[in-house]
C-alpha cells in the first residue's frame, strides 16, 4: 500500500494543482519538472511506494545486482503562486495506480484543491516543424462549457491513455474539477522527449494561472530536439503520413494508429528485459511496414551490452 508522507506544513489556501506522470514524448512529465523548478516550488510531501511496486529489472552496480529503488511521487508546492505541483516518476498499473490515484486526490482533498490540471500527448501526422496544438478534455459539464467558450478545442473522442488521463474519472468522482490539456506531437516521435508540446500546455497554464516565467531553458532544448528530430524524420517520412498541421491525412495503408505507436513502444521496453519478445515486437512492425523506420533500434536490442 501506498504512504503519503508529509515533510513540511504549508499554508495554502485552494491551490490549484498541476499534476504529471511519464507519457508519450514525456510531455506531461515536461511540464511538471520545468514548472517546479521554474516556479521555485518547495517539495512537502511524497506517496511513498512499496519497494516492490513497478519493478521491471534489476539494477546493476560493480558486478553486482541490487533492487532498484520504488519511483517517486512527490509534491511541490509554488508559494507566490499557490500551485501545488504533483511529479510521478513512473505510470504505474492495476491496483497500484488506483492506490496512487486516490493517494494523490486525498492530498488535493485535504488542500481543498478546487481543479486539477493534468497533460498528455496526441499523436498526429503531421512534422516536427508544425505547431503544437492543444485540445481539452473535461471531467464536467460545467468546466466543458468553460472550455468552448475560452475558444479552446475539445477533444471531442478518444481516449487518454495512463495516469495522465484517469486521474480525470477519479476527481470526478470526489466532485474535483479536472481538466487535461494534450498537444499535438508526429506520430512517429512519441517516443522522443517533445518540448515543443511542454511549452505548448505550459503557455495554457500560464495564461489560464496568471504566472510568469523564464522560457530560455526550454526553448534551447527546443532547438536541440528540433536538430534531432530532423534526422529522424527524413528517415520516416515514407512510412508516416504529415499533412502539415490539418490533422486529417487522407486514408491510406501505411498510417499508423496512436495505440500501435504505443503497443510498439511497449514492445520494445519488454524486449530490452526479454528477448523471447522480440519476435512479437518484429511481427509487429512488420505488420505496419515500420521495420526499416526501426530497424538499427531494433538491432540494437541485441548488442552485448544489452543483454
Amino acid at each position: 500500500m501506498a504512504e503519503i508522507k508529509i515533510f513540511k506544513k504549508i499554508n495554502a489556501i485552494r491551490p490549484v494543482m498541476i499534476a504529471g506522470w511519464p507519457g508519450m514524448g514525456s510531455v506531461a512529465l515536461g511540464v511538471v519538472d520545468y514548472l517546479k523548478r521554474a516556479l521555485d516550488a518547495t517539495r512537502f510531501a511524497e506517496i511513498k511506494l512499496d519497494r516492490f511496486t513497478a519493478l521491471e529489472g534489476i539494477v546493476v552496480e560493480d558486478g553486482l545486482a541490487k533492487m532498484p529503488e520504488p519511483p517517486k511521487n512527490s509534491f511541490y508546492y509554488a508559494k507566490d503562486h499557490n500551485i501545488v505541483i504533483f511529479e510521478g516518476e513512473a505510470q504505474l498499473h492495476g491496483h497500484e495506480a488506483l492506490d496512487l490515484l486516490n493517494k494523490t486526490l486525498d492530498v488535493a482533498s485535504e488542500l481543498k484543491v478546487p481543479r486539477i490540471y493534468t497533460g498528455a500527448a496526441f499523436p498526429v501526422p503531421v512534422g516536427h516543424k508544425d505547431a503544437a496544438d492543444i485540445y481539452a478534455v473535461a471531467n464536467s459539464e460545467f468546466l466543458k462549457d468553460t472550455i468552448a467558450k475560452s475558444g479552446m478545442r475539445l477533444l471531442e473522442g478518444g481516449h487518454i491513455s495512463g495516469l495522465n488521463g484517469l486521474l480525470l474519472g477519479f476527481a470526478r468522482e470526489r466532485n474535483v474539477e479536472a481538466i487535461c490539456l494534450l498537444a499535438t506531437i508526429p506520430q512517429y516521435a512519441i517516443s522522443i522527449p517533445n518540448p515543443k508540446a511542454s511549452l505548448a500546455i505550459m503557455n495554457v497554464l500560464k495564461a489560464a494561472l496568471n504566472f510568469d516565467i523564464d522560457l530560455l531553458e526550454i526553448n534551447n532544448f527546443i532547438r536541440e530536439m528540433d536538430e534531432k528530430m530532423s534526422a529522424i524524420e527524413e528517415k520516416v517520412k515514407d512510412v508516416f503520413p504529415m499533412d502539415g498541421g490539418s490533422h486529417k491525412a487522407p486514408p491510406t495503408e501505411k498510417k499508423v494508429p496512436g495505440y500501435v505507436m504505443e503497443r510498439i513502444e511497449k514492445l520494445f521496453e519488454e524486449a530490452k528485459l526479454d528477448k523471447k519478445k522480440a519476435n512479437e515486437l518484429k511481427q509487429e512492425l512488420d505488420r505496419w511496414d515500420l521495420y526499416k523506420a526501426y530497424e538499427d533500434r531494433f538491432l540494437d536490442l541485441f548488442k552485448d551490452n544489452n543483454q
